[in-house]
This record gives structure tokens, sequence and C-alpha cells, in this order.
């Protein structure tokens, strides 16, 4: 099962800074969903309050209709692993799965034991005694075998090796396509993860910058490359978010729906064009100033 959040005009200070400022969006069900921003931009709160971890100054917050803050139930439905996870450092490997499998009504203990066999967990050593790698383990054990409804995660991965990285992402999208739900991977290492969002949300100053398909999303980027006169003359009209001179050779970046028959402009001016990376794309979309 699949949920789906919505969220209107939601707000949250913190004293006279505001954190999330006005927000309104819709995260379809059944979908991986990218959330981006640069550091401050609000992801994490954002999560927090979706987690009903805390309460909004303002706006609403719904998991299938339903607010879920204070309704056990809808609060059910979401598991949010954390950066660092919130588990007791006293508490055993072991402990903190049993506890975590007592409130998720989807969990699957068969999942859960072959991860901790991937990651290598150490089940009879205390949390506070693990490697920051191991503890991001065991907070992504916990939130693939929940099977929750709505499972974010934000930047689960960090301590972990390459490796253990790209299990997790191997992990995430085998368990998805056999039992689609509602994910939120909130990251910064979009060039490794970045091929696994079908939607992506991004932020800025705690406001939302943009939300698309991911696939249109990078439809709408192009780079060029050649000489600066006739990239210049190509380009002129778009929305330039990226320039770098080398010399007489010119290299833009576009972005935009403006850029239908840019390929065939391009061509006939002997330039060479290449699509941007999502990650190159979002580095230039949140630059201060940037306009998407």
């Amino acid at each position: 099962m699949s949920a789906a959040l919505e969220v209107r005009d939601l707000r949250m200070r913190f004293g006279a800074q505001a954190a999330i400022d006005g927000i309104s969006f819709r995260l379809e069900p059944g979908r991986i969903h990218g959330l981006l921003g640069r550091n401050g931009a609000g992801k994490t709160t954002l999560l927090s309050l979706v987690a009903s971890l805390r309460r909004p100054t303002s706006g609403s917050i719904r998991i299938d209709g339903v607010d879920p803050f204070g309704i056990a139930a809808a609060a059910a439905k979401v598991c949010l692993v954390p950066s660092g996870p919130e588990l007791s450092g006293g508490l055993r490997v072991r402990a903190a799965l049993k506890a975590a499998a007592a409130l998720r009504p989807n969990w699957d203990a068969a999942l859960a034991e072959r991860l901790v066999g991937r990651f290598a967990l150490p089940m009879k050593k205390t949390i506070a005694s693990l490697s920051r790698g191991q503890r991001s383990a065991v907070g992504i054990v916990i939130g693939l075998a929940s099977r929750a409804e709505l499972t974010m995660f934000d930047e689960a991965y960090l301590g972990l090796d390459a490796p253990s990285r790209y299990a997790f992402y191997e992990e995430l999208l085998q368990d998805y396509m056999a039992h689609p739900r509602t994910i939120v991977l909130s990251t910064h290492l979009i060039e490794e993860v970045g091929d696994l969002f079908e939607d992506v949300l991004i932020l800025k100053d705690g406001r939302v910058l943009l939300q698309e398909n991911a696939e249109q999303l990078r439809s709408r980027g192009a780079a060029l490359v050649g000489p600066a006169d006739k990239v210049d003359a190509v380009v002129a009209g778009l929305n330039v978010v990226g320039s770098r001179s080398l010399g007489p050779t010119k290299s833009v970046t576009v972005y935009g729906n403006a850029i239908d028959g840019l390929h065939r402009r391009a061509g006939e001016a002997g330039l060479q064009v290449a699509p941007v990376p999502l990650q190159d794309l979002f580095v230039h979309l949140t630059e201060p100033g940037a306009a998407s």
C-alpha cells in the first residue's frame, strides 16, 4: 500500500526565522520522490513535520486526507529514517529492531534479518558502540523492513562506504518494485541516487522552488559547447543558468520550456549539445538569484 501526502500553506518558524515558509505540494502515492535542497533549505524540518515529530506553526499536512499529528493510525503509516537514527544509545541492535517491529504493522522480519546480514550488523552491540556507518545501517534496516506506506530517508547513508551505499540503493529499489509504496529520499548525493527518482521536489530558502517529473526536469536542460559567438547566437532569449569560457570556447547550460528546437539550431551552428545531469541542474537552479 502507498500513502498520498498533501501539504497546504505550511509554515514552521523558529523565533524570527522561517524554516518552512508557506509551502504547498502533493506527493503522488506509489512513487519515489527526490527531496533536494542546499543546506538550510528546510528539508529536515519538513520531514520532521510530516513525521509528526513537531507541530507546524500554521498550515496543514494530510496523509491520505488525515492529519497524522496525534492520530496513531495515521502516524503508523509514516516512517522517517533520520540522518542519525534517534535510537537509545544503550539499546542493543537486536532490541532496537524488536522495538521497531512492535510499532510497524507491516514489519517484514525476514527482510530485516537478511539486511542485518548484508550490512554485517552486530546484533548484540549497543547502538552507542556502533560506528556512524553501522548506526546508519540500523536506520536503513528499520526503514526498509517497516514497509511503511510513506517511508522517508533523510540523508540515511551518512557514514556508509560506497559499497554499502550502493547496497542500500539496490535493496531500496528491489523492495520498492516488489512492494510499492511512497518513498521520499532527501539527499545531497544526487549523482549517485538520482536515477531512482521518479519525481523531484526542490526546496530553496524554505520555499518550493520546483516540483516536477524527474525525466521532464532533465529534458528541460541542455549544455552547449562551441565558439562563443555561435553559442551566444543560439541561446539568445533562452534561460541561461550557467556559463563558462575558456579562450574562444564557451560552455553554456540552458534550462526551461523554450529549448524546443535547440538541438536543431545547435546542429546547424556546428555546436555540441549534451543533456545536463540532474545534479548539475540542481546546482544551477539553486544558485543565489537563479530563476527556474
